[in-house]
């Protein structure tokens, strides 16, 4: 067999190792060393892949990862959400959906502070979904709420996903975080737009909490109680996001001021322990680990991958579809959706992007845009059946009565607005590079 086509073979042999039960960053490296072998390079292969990992670990950036991750896991335990969620409730629990509208606000809020998606969605899952239950909610549309406003953690910045993207492709880390910002948002505004029109359409999906519960609270003292709570991580997000833009600090050293501000917030909440501590270093090595090793895996894949000219077949086949540039991008979309559905987005992400990056460049597309709208599309993955970790997240921590067709059931709404959004972040460059180009 050519090397060409001992490529092809890997690329389908990590779909079935991982429908098999194989571990990916197992698959990944396994088939890595086993091909590299097959491939007549014995000798060489164990140095090529030394290198590759010491590449990838003395690489600048990557210790904001477990900074950040650090940052999001202490503002988890330090009671933030629980108090926004309190002081949201009372403000919003009177509209229709208002509970669920203000799990969105929450999830877009502590999006800026995470980087990750599991806290937001188990968070979120353990304060809001009791509520909207209690509240005789429409059982998807709650639980759909909280797995879509939990994945814009992995989009709106500090990013975990930018962080291993950027250095990957030679990119900005800073100006990609500015550039996630804007399709975020829209993706939030989406999401509640589409919660207040379901809950007008129909009432019973989101009532409102009864007036004789709101009575004898001052509008004026829930205000207060806002943005009292919003300060400090309002705060926080100023001060991590605003350096890495006005060219104060880098992704790494704002990551690290993000993890002394956020057991300040801590202490400010008065919920900082040693057990906070702990468990905080503790979700922090677990996560980190766990993207390390598949990065390792994913490195020493690629690396054998793009030796046997597997990038250059793929990039040739897809390039001489007679789709026209915008086509090609489209076929690129559905491959990255449909991977999703399948494999970890870290796989995806050290897989995909290396083969279709230059095929991007040959097109004519701004690298900063395409690599944009792959995020956006990742994000997707979230909450696309069957390997969506946010609905497995959320069924962790849900009462009894919700069952895991509920949540399948609620996600695919928002799994048709975020489709929505990435065709408005491709029909609307704009929406990307406007920021950046203001950096």
């Amino acid at each position: 067999m050519s090397p060409e086509y001992l490529a092809v073979t890997m690329f389908f042999g990590v779909i079935v190792l991982v429908f098999a039960g194989v571990p990916l960053y197992l698959a990944l490296g396994g088939l890595g060393l086993y091909f590299g072998i097959a491939g007549g390079w014995s000798p060489q292969v164990y140095d090529q892949f030394i290198n590759r990992i010491f590449g990838l670990m003395s690489s600048e950036v990557l210790p904001a990862v477990p900074l950040f991750v650090f940052m999001g896991a202490i503002l988890d335990k330090s009671g933030a959400a629980d108090k926004l969620f309190s002081a949201f409730y009372l403000a919003m629990g009177g509209l229709r959906g208002g509970l669920a509208v203000a799990t969105i606000l929450i999830c877009t809020i502590f999006a800026a502070c995470t980087g990750v998606v599991g806290a937001s969605v188990t968070t979120m899952g353990m304060l809001a979904l009791p509520a909207m239950l209690k509240r005789n909610y429409n059982i998807p549309l709650a639980c759909g709420a909280i797995c879509a406003g939990g994945t814009l953690g992995i989009l709106i910045p500090p990013s975990v996903m930018m962080l291993l993207y950027g250095p990957m492709v030679g990119l900005s880390v800073a100006k990609m975080f500015m550039g996630a910002f804007i399709p975020g948002f829209v993706l939030s505004g989406l999401f509640i737009g589409y919660i207040i029109i379901i809950c007008l359409l129909k009432p019973e999906y989101g009532p409102p909490m009864p007036k004789e519960e709101r009575a004898g609270i001052p509008m004026i003292k829930v205000a207060g109680e806002i943005m009292l709570y919003m300060v400090p991580p309002m705060f926080l997000i100023l001060a991590v996001l605003g350096s890495i833009f006005f060219g104060i600090a880098s992704p790494t050293e704002a990551a690290a001021m993000g993890g002394m501000g956020s057991i300040l917030v801590a202490i400010f909440y008065r919920k900082l322990t040693l057990s906070v501590l702990y468990d905080g270093v503790l979700n922090t090595l677990k996560i980190t680990t766990m993207v390390m090793f598949v990065a390792v895996g994913a490195f020493m894949f690629s690396g054998v991958f793009m030796a046997l000219g597997g990038a250059k077949l793929i990039g040739n086949y897809i390039i001489a579809l007679p789709l026209g540039k915008w086509g090609i991008l489209t076929v690129m979309m559905v491959i990255i959706f449909i991977l999703g559905m399948l494999i970890d987005w870290i796989g995806i992400l050290f897989i995909v992007v290396p083969i279709f990056t230059p095929v991007i460049l040959n097109l004519g597309f701004d690298p900063l845009w395409f690599s944009l709208v792959v995020c956006v599309n990742l994000q997707m993955s979230f909450i696309s059946p069957p390997f969506a970790y946010s609905i497995f997240y959320l069924k962790g921590v849900a009462p009894p009565q919700v069952e895991m067709l509920h949540i399948i059931r609620g996600v695919l709404p928002f799994l048709v607005l975020q489709a929505i959004g990435l065709i408005l972040v491709i029909l609307f460059p704009q929406l990307i590079m406007w920021l950046p180009s203001k950096m």
